[in-house]
């Protein structure tokens, strides 16, 4: 994505509320961490212009750098309407995976029709460790499917998960990302730029950041 791009996307889950921003008032994660940022794109859903102008970014980059895919994958439960959305759009067949297995039925924890061999693209709605997304893809090639890539709308930019997914070989883009964000949001007024070290202290270390707030 071009940076022209990454700050539109950025805009966009701003307009609507997607991304909120709050250094003085920081939220806090489900894992305990105080953060200056809460990112929830499946809100985008609700907003149909705009949810069809990310689907057609996200399906142009799947188009165009992964022009071999043959089925894309969402990630359980916010990656599932993106990626069918794409899937929609590039006319390919669409699967999807969960947290884990079912405990009745089949006991699917892979949803949808595939065969082993057939190249796949991950779709998530944003990636911050990683860890997630690599279980996923650990799933898909147990069952004989080949990963290229993993495509998300959002990115935190942290360096665990670049390491986690050059450990298993795996390309990843974003249509946006956390410095695109900080960039806008200073330039827009949104955010003063004196609150700009503090926001890549926290990208840095998270876990740390805002222990005495």
């Amino acid at each position: 994505m071009s940076a022209t791009n990454e700050s539109v996307i950025a805009e966009k889950l701003l307009q609507v509320g997607a991304i909120k921003l709050n250094v003085e008032n920081p939220f806090t994660w489900a894992s305990g961490w105080k953060s200056p940022i809460y990112c929830d794109n499946r809100k985008v859903l609700s907003f149909p212009f705009i949810r069809d102008f990310i689907k057609s970014e996200m399906s142009n980059v799947i188009y165009e750098q992964f022009p071999d895919t043959e089925i894309i994958a969402g990630v359980a439960t916010a990656g599932i309407p993106w990626g069918a959305l794409a899937a929609d759009q590039l006319k390919l067949p669409f699967i999807y995976v969960r947290g884990k297995a079912k405990e009745h039925g089949l006991g699917n924890q892979i949803e949808g029709d595939f065969e082993a061999g057939k190249k796949v693209v991950v779709i998530e709605d944003l990636i911050s460790t990683g860890k997630s997304s690599i279980e996923v893809v650990k799933v898909l090639k147990q069952h004989g499917l080949q990963v290229d890539a993993i495509v998300s709308i959002f990115n935190y930019g942290y360096e665990v998960s670049k390491n986690l997914f050059d450990q298993e070989n795996i390309d990843f883009k974003s249509l946006t990302n956390y410095d695109s964000l900080i960039k806008l949001a200073v330039e827009k007024g949104i955010l003063p730029a004196e609150a700009e070290p503090s926001l890549n202290e926290w990208r840095m270390n998270p876990a740390e950041w805002g222990k005495n707030i």
